[in-house]
């Protein structure tokens, strides 16, 4: 090599840092891209170019740059990038000249501005489509004007419009008439074959902001004059404020003022206008205001208050009785019910019943509650991590006895949500506090408040039986008791709902003072564990492989009239088969135990293969093999990162996951002593998609469903050991181990 090709050309800055490196200095803002690329030219800076707005989606400027607004909650599922490369996509605009924001709440210009049960894409996909699609129309239309042809005659490829004349415009060049003309009724959408956007991997559009810490999250946002808020919440669930002694917490640097907040939030709640579907606490809470978090914080730690107890303070024993007891008893409610069970069972060679427990679990996000409001006598501004943004406006109206068109809502990147920000007991809390002080405020928990007075995922139950006649399954029937929620409507027409002639789902729930709510892929999180483990059993049962058995059980429904079947025998069939294929089902190397399991959920299907080997008498999962039909991929990148996650998020849980009560207060506090999936402990995820051209469906959650049921199946094989509770640790120690 030449000295010449050697040669790195360094600025002023990069210099200095490059030398503080070789002096033993810390490599903090090492521009490595610039050091190896001194004729990078520097990102245009979008926020100075002359942007005409087109419509609430998209803004494109003069110099044919393209500003698109991501409509939905970003909470880590790749909505922001992946709903405007939708966009991009029919408007035919090169992604590099594509920049994305964040877009407020606006009920009027937008649909469905919520991020929750993986169906951001799904019910965005046609309506986006046509909204780039339109705009690239119009923009055509008023070239073709400009140059006084036919439209007809006109494409646009990559921001550029052309004639039959090969003459050319670029979008910046007729925007402005674009703007203005009329908006066409009918477009053509793209054929999928000719998509350069969609199915192309796609950069995280945060990336940068994100690794270079720029403000993004909730806990980023600041405005003049704020003060921040630390809430002392009960520290058991059921009990109320009784008193509180604030002289400690007055003498903390930086506090400024203690209150108390309650009085609105009961009044809401009473007048049963609350559809946040969760029980919220009815007690006062004293809030400490300080100059900065810290202050605020540990002027909250400095309180000293007694709680007296409201109703019945419940543990986990408690639980586990109640719920045992309902599977025990007669009082269900029926959710479908195929055949004549009973008769089926009377009539049966065999009948097999086996019972499932699962615990409570925290949402474990990594940037902890907070929102930030203020209320002033002529608007109402809310801004924070939430994944119900609209009806956190309408709670925000409803409390205050304010007119909805005063609420202003901006929605910041959330750090996690899993379902825990669907519910809004922070931005009661936020509102409370700004109404009673009158001023801006920012309302911020701990980690310790965080798992110590969540939502949880609730404590279930489940009971299945099958009964077995000349070698087949002739009936099914699951039991679910639960802790404050039944099933959803839907569930009881998943798999294998039209597979088994005799079917029946039947439901049983305890009230509990312990909040809980949806937590990632409500109920089937556990619910697909437990049955995929009862498949397994039955086709060992059955001397059958556990992957031919659901292929011939599917058969059942590929040509089903039966409207109430959510799912796709066909599709699942294709999902189970590329699993098989793609993880050497049948053909792991010795001392490699393989497990099977295949779930529909959030409208996608997904089966999976993990793979287990014992170390040290310790069964370690190394691999799991995912397949999944979502239909069209919009991002690979972002989906990859969204299985592997729901496949190692579903491990972690069904592994160790366990938060326990005793006399209502949890027993864990902070990752200390709550245990959660280690990096050594992650296995390699391999993820594959079915490729069709049906409209993509939902990816965040899906992949987490069957992840618990083909690790304990994998571990049966290993040690010949079938595992009914979660954790699978904790029943492994007590009765695999010893």
């Amino acid at each position: 090599m030449s000295t010449q090709e050697n040669k790195v050309t360094f600025s002023r800055r990069n210099f200095l840092r490059a030398s503080a490196l070789a002096s033993g200095g810390i490599m903090i803002g090492f521009n490595l891209f610039t050091a190896c690329k001194p004729n990078v030219k520097p990102s245009v800076d979008v926020e100075n170019l002359n942007f005409n707005d087109f419509n609430a989606f998209i803004k494109i400027s003069d110099e044919g740059y393209v500003t698109i607004y991501s409509p939905n909650p970003e909470i880590g599922q790749g909505v922001k990038t992946s709903m405007p490369m939708i966009i991009a996509e029919e408007l035919d605009v090169e992604w590099d000249k594509v920049h994305v924001a964040q877009a407020p709440l606006d009920t009027k210009n937008y649909t469905r501005q919520l991020a929750g049960g993986s169906q951001s894409i799904r019910h965005g996909w046609t309506a986006l489509r046509q909204t780039g699609a339109t705009t690239k129309q119009m923009l055509i239309n008023a070239a073709a004007v400009k140059w006084g042809v036919d439209a007809a005659t006109c494409s646009a490829s990559k921001g550029v419009i052309t004639n039959a004349n090969g003459d050319k415009l670029g979008y910046g060049e007729v925007v402005k008439e674009a703007a203005a003309i009329e908006i066409p009724e009918n477009v053509t959408l793209k054929n999928p074959s000719e998509f350069t956007i969609i199915g192309k991997n796609a950069t995280n559009v945060d990336l940068e902001k994100i690794v270079t810490g720029k403000p993004l999250f909730g806990l980023d946002y600041k405005e003049e004059g704020m003060v921040y808020a630390a809430v002392v919440r009960p520290p058991s669930f059921g009990e109320e404020l009784e008193s509180f002694d604030v002289s400690e917490a007055k003498k903390v640097s930086g506090v400024i003022d203690v209150v108390t907040i309650g009085e609105k939030a009961r009044n809401f709640i009473e007048s049963g206008k609350n559809n946040w579907t969760f029980k919220l606490s009815k007690s006062d809470k004293v809030v400490v205001l300080a100059e900065n978090t810290w202050a605020a914080i540990k002027g909250a730690k400095a309180i000293k208050a007694n709680w007296k107890p409201g109703s019945q303070l419940e543990d986990t024993k408690l639980h586990d009785e109640k719920l045992l007891s309902l599977l025990d008893g007669n009082k269900f409610d029926i959710r479908r019910e195929d055949g004549d069970v009973n008769k089926a069972f009377s009539e049966a060679d065999k009948v097999i019943e086996r019972t499932y427990h699962s615990p409570f679990l925290p949402h474990n996000c990594m940037e902890p509650m907070n929102f930030f409001a203020n209320i002033t006598p002529d608007k109402i501004h809310l801004v924070g991590p939430v994944q119900t943004p609209e009806y956190a406006a309408q709670v925000a109206s409803e409390m205050l006895g304010r007119d909805l068109e005063q609420v202003h809502v901006e929605m910041t990147r959330m750090g996690g949500g899993f379902g825990r920000r669907l519910y809004g007991d922070f931005v009661y809390e936020a509102l409370e506090i700004s109404d009673k002080i009158k001023k801006p405020v920012k309302m911020v928990s701990t980690r310790e408040e965080d798992i110590t007075s969540g939502i949880y995922r609730p404590a279930i139950k489940y009971r299945i039986a099958a009964s077995i006649k000349d070698g087949k399954i002739t009936a099914y029937h699951l039991k679910e008791a639960a802790i404050n929620d039944n099933m959803y409507d839907l569930i009881p027409h998943f798999f294998p709902a039209g597979c088994i002639p005799n079917y029946k789902v039947s439901t049983a729930s305890y009230r509990s003072n312990i909040t809980t709510g949806a937590w990632r892929a409500p109920y089937t999180n556990f619910l697909g564990y437990a049955e995929q483990s009862f498949f397994d059993e039955l086709a060992t049962e059955l001397n059958q492989d556990p992957v031919q058995l659901r292929l011939d059980l599917l058969e059942n429904v590929k040509d089903t009239e039966d409207k109430r079947i959510e799912y796709s025998g066909k599709r699942m069939q294709d999902a189970i088969r590329l699993a098989a294929e793609k993880g050497g089902w049948g053909k792991a190397k010795e001392g490699v135990f393989q497990g099977f399991s295949a779930y529909y959920s959030h409208n996608s299907h997904v089966a999976e293969v993990a793979e287990v080997e014992v170390k040290d008498g310790i069964p370690v999962v190394t691999k799991v093999v995912a397949a999944v039909d979502c239909g069209i991929v919009v991002n690979p990148t972002g989906a990859i990162n969204q299985v592997a996650g729901g496949v190692i998020d579903g491990i972690g849980h069904a592994m160790y996951g366990n938060l326990t009560f005793e006399d209502g207060k949890p027993s864990s506090r902070n990752f200390d002593s709550y245990r959660l999936i280690r990096m050594n402990e992650t296995p390699k995820v391999e993820v594959h998609f079915v490729q069709n051209e049906l409209s993509p469906t939902g990816l965040g959650e899906p992949g987490l469903p069957p992840a618990g049921g083909a690790v304990a199946n994998a571990i049966h094989k290993a040690l010949g050991k079938r595992l009914y509770k979660q954790p699978f640790v904790e029943e492994l120690k007590s009765n695999v181990l010893g």
